[in-house]
Order: structure tokens, then sequence, then C-alpha cells
């Protein structure tokens, strides 16, 4: 069965950073496709950053130069680094496992129960 869970999430002024961690527990980690979402209230899920099996990253433009996404095959683990954090970054940040289409496009199947990230200015 495949498990989920985030840690790492908090309240920071803007212009700080966090670094989200999602343990994966389940089977052949390293051979899945992780991404980050975040819901901020009122407004839809929205793609974060994703990760393929083979390492090969993707941001949405709102993060791009802020965040980045690693993960660490030895420890099941995937990570969300943010930097220059803003308060419209504030969020419910979910891990996911997801799959890979031919066209490139990314879509979550699996989720984390989700961290809290908030941003004051």
């Amino acid at each position: 069965q495949v498990q989920l869970v985030e840690s790492g999430g908090g309240s920071v002024q803007a212009g700080g950073s966090l670094r989200l961690s999602c343990l994966y527990s389940g089977s052949q980690f390293s051979s899945n496709h992780m991404g980050w979402y975040r819901q901020a209230p009122g407004k839809q899920r929205e793609l974060v950053a994703t990760v393929t099996s083979g390492g090969r990253t993707n941001y949405a433009d709102s993060v791009k130069g802020r965040f980045t996404i690693s993960r660490d095959n030895g420890k099941n683990t995937v990570y969300l680094q943010m930097n220059s954090l803003k308060p419209e970054d504030t969020a419910v940040y979910y891990c996911n496992i997801g799959v890979m289409v031919p066209s490139g496009s990314y879509y979550p199947v699996h989720w984390g129960q989700g961290t809290q990230v908030t941003v004051s200015s």
C-alpha cells in the first residue's frame, strides 16, 4: 500500500525559506514520478513542481528560480526547497505520485495529507 507523508511546513516571513519533505512508503520509489501541488484558500489545487524517475524537473512559472524539487532514492524521500517565499505562496502543499503521458503532462495518482505553509508580509 502506497503512503506519502509530508513534513516541514510552517510559518515564515516573506523572503524566508522552508524545505518540505515527503516520505514514501511502498515499493520501487525510484521508479515513480513525483510531484508537489498546492492549494490556497478559495483557489483550485495547482501544480508546483515535478521530478521524473530519471531526475528531470519541471516547475510552475510562479515558482521558477525560487523553488527546487529533488529526490533521494536511498531515503525514499522527495523534497521541495522553497526560497524567497512570498505571501502568495501561502497554501497547503501536497506531495504525490503520478504518471507521465506521452505529451509530457503529469497526472497525480496518489496524494499525501498535505502540510500548511503560511508566509506573512
